[in-house]
């Protein structure tokens, strides 16, 4: 993007490195002219017929010269939505064929209900087949978009004709979470798609329209196995044969062998609805086995490897520190990078920003850094100079990662992720609620709280899809007063310190219930005692073996595994390091009855924390 590939520092300033992309990073238009006027664009509205004859409107935006390159959306949310006309219009006038094309059983398309996911894998490939024997089509074929938007894109780079993609806030479901998605998936089927599930509120409404309901209900209480439905047992009654976990995998073996259409019968045998919704995809790992993503099932495999293998598009992955799934980004960028076809491992980038799923993020210092105001999905100056560099061979010319280092408020450039030169550091929990890298005493005292189901620890924030709750840096120092929240909070900081990395809490606890939750959180405690959230991740314990699930037995210690994902932030001289531990994150994620799946109301759980010399819980950040 500067000119000819040069040996990258580690963590470098991004404006030491490539100038025109930060500044393009950081603005929310385009800032190349365009070379045609907007009564030279023509609007076609055209009906693509996929392999089994459903037809999906597309609208297409040409310029006046052809044949063109051209830039692709295949959305649930409407095609001819003011943020994709205005964008593929932009494009257009810069002699780009713009493509915005309502997915399967959404918008104008056919049929006349929504399959959540389960036929993108094969839409995507036929809808890149449809562009490739266009005569406007040139032979560059990119696409862009963000959540759903990006998920439509890892099928289109399985396809020879494809150039390059680039999914926003999107993976391949390899990460797992142990928690159910609650808030979010509860009114997502009644907004988005068509059918009669959709009552016709807006998505950004619904939330506030079913709040009371919300609030109300996401209560977890499953067994360790829920028995297969009858219509299964009656296709595949080999399953009767096999254990509960041998039964989960060999359903998942025979669902990635089907077609579009198999699957979705599939899973609706398995719910026995007449259509696959959201919370059908969100609830199928307890069929599938729990390490069975949600955003699996947008291009499902039994290896993923393999799928990495078949992609012929390097991606131009972005994601977000406040976003709820970044844990899969990173996972789909690390795949990519050992496991992608090497002509397409080496120019696939990453880009992490600082917003979160669907909104702003961080938010400290805004006044004096305008490109925090500005969404990092929307960004389209970026967008036109990554599709240049692709066309013109130079994506070597792009820092292979780039990603925003928050409180030090600047972009950064790396070699990798994470930063080569960075190191685990270890912050033991200390009793009397300290967080030190000294080691704790040989014997400290343990601490308790009780958490109980029916007055969880509460949303208020962070990484959430929500328009009631503020996305991305909220002060949760109000939440970590209450009784069911344990703090460990550093000493103040005598120098910054710069973390760049996987952060990962180790927890030895305690619980009275065979089944219950924990959730550790991370957070940036200023000197005026805000405390702003960098990440909050439950763990379901039943799960902390994701291929083994067992319930606990009362009043053992365990040793649990947080994976709290990732995060780039200066910690500054005079702020503290905190890591607050509980047991729930209500309403974005469903909260355990404490139950294991036995009838009766919600029960409180005592949990013990464990923090001594044989019990060193921890968190591990990595620091440059």
């Amino acid at each position: 993007m500067e000119g000819k590939s040069i040996p990258l520092p580690c963590a470098s300033p991004l404006r030491d490195v490539a100038p025109r992309l930060e500044r393009a990073l950081g603005k929310s238009e385009f800032e190349t002219p365009a070379l045609y006027a907007v009564p030279e664009i023509r609007l076609e509205t055209v009906k693509v017929s996929m392999r089994d004859g459903i037809a999906l409107a597309t609208d297409l935006y040409f310029p006046p010269k052809l044949p063109a390159p051209a830039i692709a959306i295949r959305t649930p949310y409407g095609r001819g939505g003011d943020a994709n006309a205005n964008l593929l219009l932009a494009f257009a006038r810069r002699g780009y064929v713009g493509i915005s094309q309502d997915c399967r059983g959404t918008g104008d398309s056919q049929p006349d209900a929504w399959d959540y996911a389960v036929y993108e894998a094969e839409d995507g490939y036929d809808f890149v087949e449809w562009v490739s024997r266009q005569h406007w089509f040139d032979g560059f074929l990119g696409s862009t978009g963000g959540s759903y938007v990006g998920q439509t894109q890892w099928p289109m780079a399985t396809h020879a004709a494809m150039s390059t993609i680039v999914p926003g806030v999107s993976g391949l479901g390899i990460a797992a979470n142990t928690t159910h998605l609650h808030m979010f998936v509860n009114g997502y089927a009644r907004s988005v798609g068509n059918g009669a599930l959709n009552i016709g509120v807006p998505y950004t409404e619904i939330e506030a329209h079913i709040q009371d309901e919300t609030l109300a209900t996401g209560y977890f209480n499953d067994p360790l196995y829920k028995p297969i439905s009858d219509r299964l047992i009656t296709r595949f009654p080999e399953l009767l044969d096999l254990p509960p976990r041998e039964a989960q995998t060999w359903l998942w073996r025979h669902y990635c062998g089907l077609s579009s259409r198999e699957r979705a019968r599939l899973i609706t045998d398995a719910t026995g609805k007449s259509h696959v919704a959201i919370e059908d995809v969100e609830a199928s790992p307890s069929y599938f086995g729990r390490e069975i993503a949600h955003d699996r099932h947008h291009l499902p495999a039994v290896d993923m490897a393999t799928v990495c293998r078949s992609f012929h598009a390097p991606a131009l992955l972005r994601t977000a520190w406040y976003d709820w799934f970044l844990n899969d980004a990173l996972a789909t960028w690390e795949l990519l990078e050992r496991a992608a076809p090497d002509r397409i491992r080496s120019q696939c980038r990453l880009v992490i920003g600082p917003g979160a799923h669907n909104k702003l993020g961080y938010n400290d210092g805004v006044e004096k850094h305008p490109e925090l105001l500005v969404g990092h999905l929307t960004t389209p100056e970026m967008l036109l100079r990554w599709y240049e560099a692709v066309r013109a061979g130079n994506t070597a010319t792009w820092p292979r990662v780039c990603y925003y280092m928050m409180g030090a408020n600047e972009w950064r450039a790396a070699s990798h992720w994470p930063p080569p030169e960075s190191r685990e550091t270890r912050y033991y929990l200390w009793p009397g609620s300290g967080l030190s890298r000294d080691q704790p005493p040989q014997d400290a005292a343990p601490q308790c709280y009780v958490y109980d189901p029916e007055n969880p620890t509460p949303t208020v924030g962070g990484s959430v899809v929500s328009w009631l709750y503020t996305p991305g840096s909220v002060d949760v120092s109000e939440v970590q007063a209450r009784p069911d929240v344990l703090t460990f909070t550093s000493e103040p900081l005598k120098d910054d310190l710069d973390v760049a990395g996987p952060l990962r809490v180790t927890l030895y606890a305690s619980s009275s219930a065979v089944d219950t939750d924990f959730a550790a959180r991370l957070s940036d405690v200023f000197p005026d005692g805000r405390a702003l959230q960098l990440q909050n991740v439950v763990l379901r314990a039943r799960h902390r073996d994701l291929a083994h699930p067992q319930f606990l037995e009362p009043g053992r210690i365990y040793q649990f595994e947080i994976d709290l994902w990732a995060t780039a932030n200066r910690f500054k001289a005079g702020h503290r390091i905190r890591v607050d531990i509980s047991s729930a994150d209500f309403p974005k994620l469903d909260r355990n009855t404490n139950l294991g799946g036995a009838s009766g109301r919600p029960v409180p759980a005592t949990q013990t924390i464990y923090h001594d010399r044989e019990h060193p819980s921890c968190l591990s950040m990595w620091v440059l």
